[in-house]
């Protein structure tokens, strides 16, 4: 056997830690609710109002979780602030990650028997902006619809123009639908993912979301974006 010393990097703060555990239980709530608003479960009662009561707490639940997961984003923004390891969006403009990218891809794809270490993975970095950009269409699809009651209130002057642009509330709901699927699907491959990258080769991708910190036995490298 081989001795293997392994080097630890701080990567992620507190404060994105805590996006990411609110994001995923939002998505979870948000979906399950909003599964169960597009078709209101039927409940047996002699009273039907009771049906629309537990709807009414159900599309509750959605707004509170949607309304909670902007929230935190603050907490995404602030970690971006002060931790070097908190990045955004990857560095498109460096003709770098590009490679990198079109590297770690052919050893998801089995074409290659393994890629480089990095701390971030380019592939992934590149499916974040993916997720970030689904994530906007749902906020403001979401908002769109939520604020069709009151048209001249704030809310329906700041979101009113997005069932504008989508030809009617109706294509609005179907928009948001779908995103939502696709976000679904989005989370599904990320779970295998860094699932593999931790047990399969050892990158530290889920246990870095609760200690911040990754354990690589190669030195990274993109090491030095954290000095």
């Amino acid at each position: 056997m081989k001795a293997v010393q392994r080097k630890m990097f701080y990567l992620f703060s507190p404060f994105l830690r805590i996006f990411h555990w609110i994001m995923v239980d939002a998505i979870i709530v948000m979906f399950v609710t909003g599964i169960l608003i597009a078709k209101p479960p039927e409940i047996n009662a002699l009273e039907p109002a009771q049906s629309m009561l537990l709807v009414n707490i159900i599309r509750q639940i959605h707004f509170l979780a949607a309304f909670g997961f902007c929230a935190s984003f603050v907490f995404r923004v602030y970690g971006f602030i002060i931790n070097k390891g908190d990045r955004l969006f990857p560095r498109f403009w460096e003709g770098h990650f590009y490679s990198e990218t079109v590297d770690v891809a052919l050893h998801y794809m089995f074409l290659r028997k393994a890629h480089k270490s990095y701390l971030r993975n380019p592939l992934a970095r590149m499916s974040y902006f993916g997720l970030y950009v689904l994530v906007l269409i749902e906020v403001l699809t979401g908002f769109a619809m939520y604020n069709m009651s009151e048209p001249n209130a704030i809310g329906g002057l700041m979101f009113g123009w997005v069932n504008t642009v989508l030809g009617g509330e109706m294509m609005t709901h179907i928009v948001h639908h779908f995103t939502a699927w696709a976000i679904v699907l989005f989370a599904s491959g990320h779970l295998y993912m860094v699932t593999r990258a931790e047990f399969m080769e050892g990158e530290s991708e889920v246990s870095s979301m609760f200690s911040g910190s990754k354990i690589l036995a190669h030195d990274p490298l993109d090491a030095k974006e954290l000095e």
